[in-house]
């Protein structure tokens, strides 16, 4: 797949992708923080481009990363990565509201909160639009167009982690553990902004500050297995692109549950709580296990 890298290109781009990365994040902290969502967020999105500039920094060749699809054959891939992603995610969802039937807030208070807050509730009225239905607009858009527009952002991303890091990871320990050890490693690169600005669980869950970054490392370590495993599936970097932006689009959950239950987030119903993250972690579990029969077989 990618050109070999030494470990001098390695160790650079390690340290240019968290050093420059985890600059913006604590620079997006600040505006969080401040109540200014819309800098936090176009700051995010430019921090997703850190790991492709390390790659660049460190001189780790893009030749060999898969930028010329050929998915002859290999189409099923696509649907994978499209909606995999939204299937664990709603059985995950519904895993979390079956141990706490309570916590779902079927009239979306939580989402019409944050739409009135932004100030796009009044614009929803107005056009005839009520929560339920741009939930459900949403949840449209989330499994079509939406993973497409945010393959813009992921490739940034994936060109460094998958495209550059596992390889060498897998190279050096083996697919299996360099998939897991690869995945903690991109779980700890969002730590400033969980711990700063409260990304992903709050501030306020159960077990905060420490246990939301452990367990979003646990919940990357599968989501990044899935990836790397289309990605060898495929040979084409688009293709985690793809499920990445596919992850990031499908987040309904994060909106139907209760804001008295905003302590469970660590939990669930998205797809990075403990018990939400169940689905993924067998898939992933699966795929690590027939990897290894694979491999065992082909040592034979």
């Amino acid at each position: 797949m990618a050109t070999k890298t030494s470990k001098k290109q390695f160790t650079i781009f390690m340290i240019g992708a968290f050093v420059l990365g985890w600059i913006l994040q604590i620079i997006a902290s600040i505006f969080a923080n401040k109540g200014d969502n819309t800098v936090f967020r176009v700051i995010m999105a430019v921090s997703m481009y850190m790991p492709l500039l390390s790659v660049l920094i460190a001189k780790i060749p893009l030749k060999g990363m898969g930028f010329i699809p050929h998915l002859k054959g290999k189409i099923r891939y696509i649907f994978f990565s499209l909606w995999m992603p939204a299937v664990l995610s709603i059985i995950g969802g519904v895993l979390f509201f079956v141990f706490f039937p309570n916590a779902y807030d079927g009239e979306f208070e939580t989402l019409r909160s944050i739409l009135q807050d932004a100030g796009a509730l009044e614009q929803l009225e107005a056009q005839g639009l009520t929560v339920k239905s741009y939930l459900i607009i949403s949840t449209i858009q989330a499994v079509t167009i939406a993973p497409f527009l945010n393959i813009l952002f992921a490739l940034g991303e994936e060109i460094g982690w998958r495209g550059a890091m596992y390889p060498y990871l897998k190279e050096k320990l083996g697919v299996t553990k360099g998939r897991i050890v690869g995945g903690m490693v991109w779980g700890c690169w969002h730590w400033p902004v969980m711990l700063l600005a409260g990304y992903e669980y709050g501030k306020e869950y159960l077990g905060a500050p420490v246990l939301g970054p452990v367990i979003f490392c646990l919940c990357t370590a599968a989501m990044g297995l899935l990836l790397d495993y289309v990605y060898e599936k495929t040979g084409t970097i688009w293709m985690p692109s793809l499920m990445h932006g596919a992850i990031n689009a499908f987040t309904i959950f994060a909106y139907m549950t209760k804001p008295e239950y905003a302590d469970k987030a660590i939990l669930g119903p998205a797809y990075i709580g403990i018990i939400s993250m169940i689905p993924m972690v067998v898939l992933a579990g699966a795929i690590c296990i027939k990897k290894t029969k694979t491999e065992k077989a082909t040592n034979k």
